[in-house]
């Protein structure tokens, strides 16, 4: 998938995943924050306010993909989250939907 199609599907995705916060009761919007674009310095998808408006927001980049890889979601499995590092860098960590909301909700 490319072109329009592709941006559309981004779009969809991204409409989706802040609705579900909202209808978590937590506060999310899109961003349109391109790198480099109107002197933006880094590139991401959503804001997702887990503390409130009044604090500065958690940013997110969504990616939405037909399958993810089996070896990952093999080892996701039915564990509360996936940590992932490679050599010299920070851990990763890939959460459920449902883990994700009740650490934001805690």
């Amino acid at each position: 998938m490319g072109g329009r199609a592709a941006k559309q599907k981004g779009s969809r995705v991204e409409r989706e995943i802040v609705n579900t916060h909202k209808a978590a009761g937590i506060h999310a919007e899109r961003v349109d924050a391109r790198l480099g674009q109107f002197g933006a310095v880094a590139s991401y998808d959503i804001d997702v306010y887990w503390k409130g408006k009044e604090e500065a927001p958690l940013c997110g980049e969504i990616k939405a993909r037909k399958k993810f890889p089996a070896w990952m979601t093999g080892y996701l499995a039915d564990n509360d989250f996936l940590c992932l590092r490679e050599d010299g860098r920070q851990p990763i960590y890939l959460v459920p939907h449902h883990v994700w909301i009740k650490l934001l909700t805690k």
